[in-house]
C-alpha cells in the first residue's frame, strides 16, 4: 500500500487553482466572482531550517465583534505542520442571493488580516505568522460541486499525507 502524496503547489496548479498572488495584490488580481475554493501556500522555503516558523506575540488582524484574534504561541506551534505547503483551506458560496463568491470572501479575509473588524474567523492563525505578507492565495471556482464539500475534501486529503489539518483550519470543513 502507498502512501498518499503531499498537495504541493505545483499539484493545485494541476487541479486547476489559479492566482498563487500575496494578499496585498489581491486587488489587483483576476479573482472571480463565483463559488469556490482557496487556499493560503508558503512559498517554497529555502534552507534546512527555513520551514520553522516565526510567531507575531499578537495578531494585527481586526477585532470582530470586540474578540482578539490573537492566539497563545505554543498553541500555534502545535497547530504548525512542518514540511506542510498548505496553511489554509476555506471555502466561498455564492451565498443566498447569489453576490458572495470568491472575490468578497478573499477581500474580506485580506481586509482581516490588514486590521479591519471583519467577519472572517477561520484562518486567523496566518496573521500571526511574521511571514504572512510573503504567503500565496489561489482560488478555484467549483461550479460542479458544493465549495464545502471541495474545502472538506482537500482538508481530508492533507489529514490523510500530515496526520494534522492544516496550520489555520481548526475545523475539518462541512458541507454548508
Amino acid at each position: 500500500m502507498t502512501s498518499p502524496a503531499d498537495v504541493t503547489r505545483e499539484t493545485l496548479a494541476l487541479r486547476g487553482f489559479r492566482g498563487f498572488v500575496p494578499f496585498g495584490a489581491l486587488g489587483d488580481s483576476e479573482v472571480p466572482a463565483e463559488a469556490g475554493m482557496y487556499v493560503v501556500v508558503r512559498p517554497a522555503p529555502a534552507g534546512p531550517d527555513a520551514s520553522a516558523p516565526e510567531f507575531l506575540p499578537r495578531s494585527p488582524a481586526g477585532h470582530f465583534k470586540g474578540r482578539d484574534p490573537s492566539v497563545d504561541v505554543g498553541v500555534l506551534n502545535d497547530a504548525w505542520v512542518h514540511g506542510a505547503t498548505i496553511l489554509y483551506v476555506g471555502k466561498a458560496s455564492a451565498g443566498k442571493d447569489g453576490r458572495r463568491g470568491l472575490r468578497k470572501r478573499l477581500d474580506e479575509y485580506r481586509r482581516h488580516g490588514a486590521g479591519f473588524p471583519v467577519g472572517h474567523w477561520g484562518g486567523r492563525y496566518i496573521w500571526q505568522l511574521r511571514d504572512s505578507a510573503d504567503l500565496l492565495v489561489a482560488w478555484r471556482p467549483t461550479p460542479d460541486e458544493n465549495p464545502g464539500i471541495a474545502e472538506a475534501s482537500l482538508i481530508a486529503e492533507f489529514l490523510a499525507v500530515h496526520a494534522a489539518r492544516p496550520f489555520a483550519n481548526r475545523k475539518k470543513g462541512s458541507a454548508a
